[in-house]
């Protein structure tokens, strides 16, 4: 089992990491060391974001819920992966099957056969996922 820290605790961890580096610096290089700190927390915020920017703009142009492959989505998806490496994975935006703000989140992604993966996120990891088919084969109504 993963020990994984609550969002919140993730949050004041990183702020207090922050603000001990900022310390550090200033008291081992005076105001350069603190200059120097600074310029690094910004650099890691930047790569944060840009990552951020490309996996959003690539999801932008593809149809909301649709994925190339499902059954290949499915054996790449891994418990514990957070929503922004899903859509990065996918390619595109989830079919939201929840309201917003309710956890969980359950997101949808279906490929052209109509297979689909049905995702559930709590706090923004995947939790669960499956892979639904259709029906292997499905009569015609004309015949």
């Amino acid at each position: 089992m993963k020990f994984r820290l609550s969002r919140p605790l993730q949050s004041a961890l990183v702020i207090l990491g922050a603000v001990l580096l900022l310390s550090w610096a200033y008291h081992r290089y005076g105001g350069l060391g603190v200059a120097g700190a600074l310029g690094a927390l910004v650099m890691c915020a930047l790569v944060y974001l840009s990552r951020f920017i490309k996996v959003m703009r690539l999801a932008a142009q593809r149809p909301v819920g649709h994925v190339g492959s499902a059954v290949m989505l499915n054996a790449r998806l891994g418990k514990g992966m957070p929503l922004l490496r899903v859509i990065g994975t996918t390619g595109a935006l989830g079919q939201a099957l929840t309201e917003p703000g309710v956890e969980p989140e359950v997101f949808r992604w279906t490929d052209e056969s109509l297979s689909s993966v049905e995702c559930e996120f709590v706090d923004g990891r995947l939790t669960r996922w499956t892979l639904l088919r259709p029906d292997a084969e499905v009569p015609d109504a004309a015949q």
